[in-house]
């Protein structure tokens, strides 16, 4: 413990984000960085805790007391080795994670937890920028050959760990570029692709073979897969989007959250898109149906485009301000979140159910809603929904986005042609070790658990690599 008593003389200082009028003008990251000064005086507030809670919150355990006293005597390099041993991309993390360990820090019990993500996130750009990252192939190849099919953060994931394990590993992705929902979900205002394609350099410097526009099960068979592969490891996510059938769902202007961000990245990115096919919510009211992360996106992307109005709308109630009892210190807290987009300009609304969509002349003119209310079943403890008689209204629309989540990986084409079998919430089953129900093919990610954070489905993509490497070796 560099200083025993730097928690009580420095206080948590946040880099903070660009401010508002000039942020929303473009897609550049929001966030800013702190000095090296201001840095290292934030990794000298970890208090070294007996019970790293921290560490214990990561789904990667990170060993956050270790690389922040090794940042505050200035060992940057030996910070960035020391993280880099069970974070492949502190790049990614240190920009887009909710920071679990954050919330789980024992100073948070005062509001004042370290700054963990934003230290991550200097302490890897250092190293970049000192040339510490350097390619570093594998000495031996094993001879086995391993697909590792969708390049998202679980795919990429896996694929390092078994390209480091001296495997052969082939890294198919359906899109013209790598990343997956890291390339053309999340916006560009919080991770700029660079950030990819300048790890995308060293990965492949290092032996990973990378093919991209090629579908698996279509541009090759699941056969074919199999034949030619010793080993599959399926990181395909949960693509399957929550619909909202109800009157007026095919009216024009109604679409789903991820195909307008998707498109946007791929503007960005230069990709034509044909006036016909383009979903724009320039001076037009729109409304995000989906108080969650994509929702969060949806607003400031819509506000970059030049939106007339924004409106989010979410089912449940309006989260507390802060932790109610049952809700303890150091689990994730399950409190209001304000996200740079919200602060750009928004109104948000909560208990509010979708009855229908509106159309004027062929197109979307409104939404009607109704409010709601929700109550628990003393006997099963389950919530249930009632709508309030007499609530309804409509909300002026002429873009409406679904960002209401997702259910499941998909199951036509490659999935299906496999045989897996699938779990109860139309997930791809897998066993204790991340096996599917087929012999060599192995599940990583979302497509296994679900929809859930950018660090769940690395620490699944590294725990993966883990099994298909004692497969192989047997």
């Amino acid at each position: 413990m560099g200083n025993p008593k730097g928690f009580l003389t420095i206080h948590r200082k946040e880099a903070g984000n660009r401010p508002v009028d000039e942020r929303k003008l473009d897609f550049t990251e929001v966030e800013q960085t702190l000095d090296t000064e201001d840095r290292v005086l934030q990794a000298s507030r970890c208090m070294e805790c007996g019970v790293p809670f921290c560490h214990w919150a990561c789904p990667l355990g990170n060993v956050m007391p270790e690389w922040q006293d090794l940042v505050y005597k200035g060992n940057w390099k030996a910070a960035a080795e020391v993280l880099q041993r069970t974070n492949n991309f502190p790049e990614f993390t240190g920009r887009i994670c909710p920071a679990l360990c954050e919330k789980s820090c024992v100073l948070s019990l005062s509001n004042e937890s370290v700054t963990i993500r934003e230290n991550e996130a200097a302490v890897i750009e250092r190293a970049f920028a000192e040339g510490f990252i350097k390619p570093n192939p594998p000495k031996f190849r094993t001879g086995k050959k391993v697909a590792v099919i969708g390049s998202g953060p679980s795919g990429l994931a896996c694929a390092d760990q078994l390209n480091k394990a001296g495997h052969t590993v082939t890294l198919f992705e359906k899109s013209d570029a790598v990343g997956g929902l890291l390339r053309y979900g999340i916006p560009d205002f919080k991770l700029n692709k660079y950030i990819i394609d300048r790890r995308l350099d060293i990965l492949k410097a290092e032996g990973l073979e990378i093919k991209t526009n090629v579908y698996v099960g279509r541009d090759i068979t699941a056969q074919e897969l199999l034949d030619s592969y010793d080993a599959v490891c399926l990181a395909i996510g949960a693509m399957e989007p929550r619909d909202l059938q109800v009157e007026g769902r095919e009216i024009e202007g109604v679409h789903f959250a991820l195909d307008f961000l998707c498109q946007q990245n791929a503007i960005l990115r230069g990709v034509h898109i044909p006036e016909e096919s383009l979903i724009s919510a320039k001076n037009k009211n729109v409304l995000v149906i989906g108080g969650g992360d994509t929702g969060s996106d949806c607003i400031g992307t819509s506000t970059r485009q030049g939106a007339k109005s924004l409106t989010q709308i979410e089912i449940m109630p309006k989260p507390p301000l802060s932790r109610t009892v049952d809700n303890p210190w150091p689990y994730y807290p399950f409190i209001l979140k304000t996200s740079s987009s919200h602060e750009e300009g928004c109104t948000r609304k909560w208990s509010l159910n979708t009855k229908r969509f509106i159309a004027e002349n062929g197109k979307l003119s409104g939404v009607e809603v109704v409010e709601v209310e929700w109550t628990k079943d003393p006997q099963t403890g389950r919530m249930g929904m009632i709508e309030v008689p007499g609530s309804n209204k409509v909300i002026k629309a002429e873009l409406a986005l679904l960002a209401m989540g997702f259910l499941h990986p998909v199951h036509l084409g490659l999935a299906d042609e496999l045989g897996l079998a699938y779990d109860r919430r139309g997930n791809i089953s897998v066993s204790d070790k991340h096996q599917t129900s087929v012999e060599k093919v192995f599940a990583a990610g979302d497509a296994a658990s679900g929809a859930s954070l950018v660090v769940r489905a690395l620490a699944s993509g590294r725990e993966t690599a883990k099994y298909v490497n004692e497969y192989l070796k047997k």
